[in-house]
């Protein structure tokens, strides 16, 4: 069971890269899925999820308006669409599996959810 997140890399003050969130050994297609990240020196924080149809989503209030999050169960992937990049969007990126299924609750903490992937790193520079 593993979450692959790539996508990363660094990007230009105003950019708009797209993460990816590919799971493997798994289907999570029925579970809520997040994107959280960690600037260093900072605590892990949420910045979106969504429900597991995909008809749910919500954003952290830094990132509402600028990313988006959408899904592909099909694929078993889901996606953090970042528009208007700002230097302090600097950070290493998660995706996460939500611990239960078949949910419409998306959780905000970290402990809602139960699988996570790698990371990968965003650098805005400016």
């Amino acid at each position: 069971v593993q979450l692959q997140a790539s996508g990363g890399g660094v990007v230009q003050a105003g950019g708009s890269p797209r993460l990816v969130c590919t799971a493997s050994g798994h289907s999570f297609s029925s579970h809520s899925m997040g994107w959280f990240r960690q600037a260093p020196g900072k605590e892990r924080e949420f910045v979106g999820g969504i429900s597991w149809r995909g008809d749910t989503t919500y954003s952290a209030d830094s990132v509402k308006g600028r990313f988006t999050i959408s899904r592909d169960n099909a694929k078993n992937t889901v996606y953090l669409q970042m528009n208007s990049l700002k230097p302090e969007d600097t950070a290493v990126y998660y995706c996460a599996a939500a611990k239960d299924y078949s949910s419409t609750y998306v959780p905000f903490e970290i402990a809602g959810y139960a699988i996570w992937g790698q990371g990968t790193q965003v650098t805005v520079s400016s």
